[in-house]
Order: structure tokens, then C-alpha cells, then sequence
């Protein structure tokens, strides 16, 4: 699995956003990984992580994914979770993401899970993602931790 980059400011992967979760992602070139250990100030009702939090982490897993092969990041237009388990807080959580149906560049499909590390499924979630702007990628480029270069490089 190879890391992937981070930003500055993200509140799941920004490394200087005093309140973000800074959770890190690698990827075999097609699926997308993160672990994830929430803490009690991630909760809802007590002892459970709030759904929110969740959806948000599967979120960004898939926005990664769709960024891995298209090399275009994205802004979620439609995500639907299902929650099948609670998540404690204290408990490592795997998520992966992976890209599944990219129509003309225009939109892209994802999925992703939520799992415990005995592969136990809390959480599934399905996105639509809007490609970012040619003309708004600069800006995005400024706000990662080192190389942006894989970004503003465009696959074959």
C-alpha cells in the first residue's frame, strides 16, 4: 500500500486543524484504506460514535478513491450511509473506498465500508462525486503537505 497525501486544513486528514480527526490514507492503486480509532469527543448518544462523524470519514475514504484512478478530486453530490452496527468509541475501525463507475468525467461513483478489524461491517456508504474545476485545482494544490505533482497529473 502506498500513503497517499494529506492537506493542511482538512478536518479528517489535515495535519494543522486543531479539531480534525488527521487520519492518514494508503492505496494499492484501487482500493483506499484509513484506520481510525474514534475518541469519547466523537460521540452522540453516550458510548456510541455519533453517525455523523462516520458518514464523514466515509465520505473523504471516497473521495480518495475517486481521486487514486481519475487523478481529479471531487466534491460529494449525493451520499447515502447505512448504519448497521454502533461504533464504540475506543475501537480501531478499517475503512476502504474504491472507485465503481466513472461516467465521462462528469460524475464518479464510489462505495465504501466501515469495519471492525475482525471485518465485522458497522457501515456502508455510497457517494456521487462532482469533479473539481481545472481552474480551482491551484488553490487545492497550495493546501497539501509536500509534492502536489501526482494531483496535477493527469493519468493516460
Amino acid at each position: 500500500m502506498k500513503p497517499l497525501p494529506h492537506t493542511y486544513s482538512c478536518f479528517v486528514c489535515g495535519e494543522s486543524n486543531p479539531f480534525g480527526l488527521k487520519l492518514r490514507f494508503e492505496t494499492d492503486g484501487r482500493m483506499v484504506q484509513t484506520r481510525f480509532v474514534p475518541g469519547v469527543e466523537h460521540i452522540g448518544f453516550k458510548g456510541v460514535v455519533h453517525g455523523g462523524i462516520m458518514a464523514t470519514v466515509l465520505d473523504e475514504i471516497m473521495v480518495w478513491a475517486c481521486a487514486v484512478p481519475t487523478r481529479k478530486f471531487a466534491y460529494c453530490a449525493e451520499l447515502t450511509v447505512r448504519y448497521l452496527q454502533p461504533v464504540a468509541p475506543g475501537a480501531e475501525i478499517v475503512v476502504t473506498g474504491e472507485l465503481v463507475a466513472n461516467r465521462k468525467n462528469r460524475i464518479y461513483e464510489a462505495k465504501a465500508a466501515a469495519c471492525t478489524v475482525a471485518n465485522v461491517t458497522l457501515a456502508e456508504a455510497t457517494g456521487k462525486y462532482l469533479p473539481i474545476k481545472a481552474t480551482n485545482l491551484a488553490e487545492l494544490a497550495r493546501d497539501f503537505v509536500g509534492d502536489p505533482a501526482w494531483l496535477l497529473t493527469r493519468p493516460d
